[in-house]
């Protein structure tokens, strides 16, 4: 039997049986369905891509998988080097693992190690954002801020060596104050916070952020496993305000396969690289740098470009904020647009009750959760799919009505 993700099992109704997909839709038995979010944001292609659909089986041809435990392949190779020319300043050094949360961990694990290896072992602590969310393993829950999700944590207790704060440049400067010096890292969802809600804040935050970690020597972390690629209409956030740490995920294969790096600058890469053995970061799971993902990831990285995917989500946002102008409704406590991201937040989650079902009937996938309906579609979608993703999200509000 299988366990669903996110489910009370006991009272879940049954998943719609994908038989199919091509471009941005998914096929049923009975029906053809736009996908509105991407697979959990990662599919910015597309489905059956035949360029990527071709990467992965070159790689076949040779072999899927080895180790990266006293190996190497060319693929992994490609896409490091790929990496580090494509990446801002000199975040130059990939670690790679098999999935976002994964990558978070490794992201916290070096930055708590960093300063260990230099003997500044009063460093500990993480600074975070309230509504945080950067994965469903231990650290990263630990790090979170979203009780729908990490609420088994209780059984534990409030974190002594997590702080979280508002996307506020005074709460920042405060925490700095107080915390700097027990402080490993700051870590944040750069300009749009994910599962927290679709919550958006500016570019000014996090330049203060860099400031203050560059005044007081403390690592700053980016977690764009959601971010990157484009969802925020900049290529990378870190395109803007340049971390120490990069964390990519979702996007990265173009959401063939899951796999993620951890990519650090030269400084962090640095304080590891000694003649101790101890100074060693002593991590590797199993399927890091998988020859399919690498691949088809250094494919995906390769469309992104050719292709000119950011014209692409410029479009997406013109057309999103054009159709959804002036749209309200008492049920609404706000509309957020960004990037390749829209966001309906309501003020009560009832609203929201049966519009999956909604959609379903009207060609399109969508996965609302607590009180927010938001889209964040393939790159490749076209105007008047787009169009017909938001219509129905309008069309919901038209005629819904509150004990219907």
């Amino acid at each position: 039997m299988i366990w669903y993700p996110y489910q009370q099992m006991k009272t879940m109704k049954d998943p719609y049986k994908i038989v199919d997909a091509q471009g941005v839709y998914l096929y049923t038995q009975d029906q053809k369905l736009i996908d509105s979010v991407s697979s959990w944001w990662s599919v910015i292609h597309g489905y059956k891509h035949p360029d990527l659909n071709h990467a992965i089986e070159d790689q076949l041809k040779k072999f899927a998988h080895v180790m990266l435990g006293g190996l190497t392949h060319e693929a992994v190779q490609k896409l490091s080097d790929k990496l580090k020319s494509w990446l801002p300043g000199d975040l130059d050094y990939c670690f790679f693992s098999d999935s976002g949360s994964v990558a978070v961990e490794v992201a916290l694990k070096m930055a708590l190690q960093y300063y260990m290896n230099r003997g500044e072992t009063q460093r500990t602590m993480v600074l975070a954002l309230e509504r945080a969310y950067h994965g469903d393993t231990f650290k990263t829950m630990e790090i979170g801020d979203d009780e729908d999700y990490h609420f088994v944590l209780k059984a534990y207790g409030k974190s002594k060596n997590v702080v979280h704060i508002p996307t506020e440049i005074e709460a920042l400067e405060d925490a700095f104050l107080k915390y700097h010096d027990r402080l490993n890292c700051f870590i944040v969802e750069p300009l749009l916070q994910g599962a927290g809600g679709m919550q958006m804040y500016g570019v000014s935050f996090l330049e203060r952020a860099r400031e203050l970690c560059d005044e007081y020597g403390v690592l700053l972390v980016f977690d764009e496993v959601a971010t990157g690629f484009g969802r925020t209409g900049n290529r990378f956030v870190a395109d803007l305000v340049l971390p120490d740490i990069l964390v990519l995920g979702k996007a990265l294969t173009g959401g063939y396969i899951g796999h993620a790096a951890t990519v650090a600058n030269r400084k962090v890469y640095e304080g590891f690289y000694d003649d101790d053995p101890s100074h060693a970061l002593m991590h590797g799971p199993t399927f890091m740098g998988n020859a399919l993902a690498c691949s088809v990831a250094l494919k995906s990285v390769e469309l992104f470009e050719e292709q000119d995917y950011m014209s692409k989500i410029r479009r997406i946002e013109a057309v999103t904020r054009r159709e959804m102008e002036g749209f309200t409704d008492p049920r609404i406590k706000e509309v957020r647009i960004m990037g390749g991201c829209v966001c309906i937040e309501v003020n009560d989650p009832s609203a929201l009750k049966g519009y999956q079902q909604f959609a379903y009937g009207r060609g399109v996938f969508s996965r609302p959760f607590l009180s927010y309906l938001y889209a964040m579609a393939p790159y490749i979608i076209k105007e008047d799919e787009l169009v017909q993703i938001l219509d129905t999200m309008k069309e919901w509000f038209a005629t819904y009505r509150c004990g219907e």
